[in-house]
């Protein structure tokens, strides 16, 4: 019987040959291939400078300015790293994508920051963030990889805005606020007093800090920024504490129109000349003013004359706790009424007792003589004392 080779084994050397050669003629081409890399200049980023767009920077920013500055050259310098790092990576577009696009985003940001910082003491400028954002490549590679200065000068003091915070005033006077003085022109009560004469050295205060603060911003903003910076938040501030002179006025006497609306605003001494100091003293009213059946204080101190209320029927038990209570109370708001037309002798006008004294008092008899009833009413059939005819009061002139 013949015997026959089988011809498998000399077929898989032959795959195991072919197998090792393609492997090592695609190493080759791999060796070649990141040769030919190496030999080949790394591209970087090419960034417009944006500090030699800067307008004045105030002194208080210029500390966040150089920090931004920096910032951008170190953003580059992160962009240029990735590049070298991510050699032989991604497609056609993976700088494009993955470096310079995200680069594009935090430029943007940083320049926003920087018009943000300069804006909060002076007028914001417009950086042109949009078109200072995007950066392309220098294909050959070389490049400013720091373009940005980091040291920054501040808005020089003797500028000139045309009419805004120019910062001459070493030669010709820094402007000074000029504001005009709010008049008292009623009687103050004696219990707003305190109150109306802290308000109108507040007053001062606020002339002095605008003035300090056209100091130290000179050379700062564009021709507004005096207006648009100082002047009219003290006219807002000088509003609201003029409405506050008024309301105390109005707690204990009629409230007084003083005009805040012309007496706000405040315009500059450009000369630099002081303003007249706003005088903080006032006078009360005098006690023994007074005219018509007002608090006159003439004579003998009028008091209230308040009718009795009975109670004309039969007080459950449950109740009578409550209802002695609400008749005792009646009795504290007389007693407090007459307490304060003594104290208030002199203020307000005719009808001063009438509106400020005897009309409230009149709104709390009415509540409690209701309380009575509702009292004796939740455990027996609910009374009528006539609350409208017995809250009223009179006056013993």
């Amino acid at each position: 019987m013949k015997r026959y080779r089988s011809n498998g084994g000399s077929n898989v050397r032959r795959w195991r040959v072919a197998g090792v050669a393609g492997v090592a003629v695609a190493m080759v081409g791999v060796g070649l291939g990141v040769a030919a890399a190496a030999d080949t200049a790394v591209p970087t980023v090419n960034c417009a400078s944006v500090a030699d767009k800067l307008p004045a920077v105030p002194a208080s920013a210029k500390a966040e300015i150089e920090r931004n500055l920096a910032l951008l050259n170190t953003q580059i310098q992160e962009a240029n790293a990735r590049i070298v790092s991510t050699q032989g990576q991604g497609g056609a577009n993976f700088i494009q994508n993955a470096i310079l696009g995200p680069l594009k985003d935090k430029r943007f940001a940083t320049i926003n920051r920087m018009e943000t910082a300069i804006g909060r003491t002076a007028a914001k400028p417009d950086l042109n963030a949009e078109a200072l954002a995007p950066c392309s490549l220098n294909a050959g590679g070389g490049g400013n990889a720091a373009p940005e200065p980091t040291v920054v000068p501040s808005a020089a003091a003797g500028g000139n805005n045309a009419g805004g915070n120019t910062g001459n005033g070493a030669a010709a006077g820094v402007a000074t606020v000029n504001c005009p003085a709010v008049t008292i022109n009623v009687a103050v009560p004696a219990q707003a007093k305190a109150e109306v004469e802290r308000n109108l050295e507040l007053l001062n205060t606020q002339i002095k800090e605008a003035n300090a603060r056209i100091v130290s911003t000179q050379g700062q903003g564009g021709a507004n920024f005096v207006q648009n910076a100082i002047l009219g938040p003290l006219e807002d501030k000088r509003f609201a504490t003029i409405n506050r002179i008024e309301t105390a006025i109005g707690r204990n006497a009629p409230k007084p129109d003083l005009n805040a609306e012309g007496l706000s605003p405040c315009g500059l001494n450009q000369n630099g000349a002081a303003g007249t100091a706003q005088p903080t003293a006032v006078a009360t009213a005098n006690p023994t003013a007074g005219a018509g059946n007002g608090n006159a204080g003439n004579g003998a101190v009028p008091t209230v004359n308040c009718p009795a209320v009975s109670i004309g029927v039969a007080v459950p038990a449950q109740a009578a706790a409550e209802v002695a209570r609400n008749l005792e109370l009646l009795n504290t708001q007389i007693k407090e009424a007459n307490a304060r037309i003594v104290s208030t002798q002199g203020q307000g006008g005719a009808n001063f007792i009438q509106n400020a004294i005897l009309g409230p008092l009149e709104d709390k008899r009415f509540a409690t003589i209701n309380r009575i009833e509702t009292a004796i009413g939740r455990n027996a059939a609910k009374p009528n004392l006539n609350a409208e005819g017995l809250a009223p009061c009179s006056l013993n002139a």
